[in-house]
């Protein structure tokens, strides 16, 4: 099954309760950290394409610096995009293929739709929020300026292209608790083994 919802939608408090029911959740967003952690091959192409400047201190990428660099230019979010994705789907393929062969493995993946890659799953779940909801989290919980939060809001795919791949809609637009019981009965009518 492929999740994804947009930036401060809620998608990893979906993706750990349904962790916590048993799925195996293969994160495509740890795993796009890992594909340029400090001495990889991928943080060296992302070094030649964008420079130094987003390193820290400690030779570590900067991602607040990097995402300063392509959110906004659309040029350089997909030149990213070739460096990092077919790595994330590399490790995603051996990921997947370890599974336990009865587990329900859940591919958390924020840019599903921006990749096409709904095709791909037998149920495309999506998490949605309204926009004033999803800025109020970036803002509060992310320390992003509102304008930040904006740019990477802009920079993926509009609830209507989501909606139109979704097979299962979530709205979380209540309380943590809400959203856990909307997971659970997905669970128990979708997905459960």
């Amino acid at each position: 099954m492929g999740l994804t919802g947009g930036i401060g939608s809620g998608k990893s408090a979906v993706a750990a309760r349904l962790a916590e029911l048993g799925a195996v959740v293969i994160d495509a967003d740890r795993l796009a950290r890992e594909a340029v952690a400090p001495g990889t091959d991928g943080l060296a192409e992302v070094v030649a394409r964008f420079g130094s400047r987003v390193l820290g201190t400690d030779g570590a990428l900067d991602r607040p610096a990097l995402g300063t660099v392509v959110f906004g230019d659309e040029q350089a979010r997909r030149d990213l995009e070739a460096i990092i994705h077919p790595r994330v789907r590399a490790r995603t393929a051996e990921l997947a293929a370890a599974a336990p062969p009865d587990a329900v493995v859940v591919n958390d993946v924020p840019l599903l739709i921006e990749a096409g890659l709904a095709e791909q799953y037998e149920l495309v779940v999506v998490v949605f929020a309204d926009a004033a909801i999803r800025l109020a989290r970036l803002v509060r919980d992310r320390g992003m300026t509102e304008a930040e939060a904006l740019a990477r809001i802009a920079a993926q795919a509009t609830d209507e292209q989501r909606r139109a791949a979704a097979d299962v809609a979530i709205v979380n637009e209540g309380t943590l608790a809400d959203l856990r019981a909307a997971v659970d009965e997905i669970w128990q009518t979708r997905l459960r083994p």
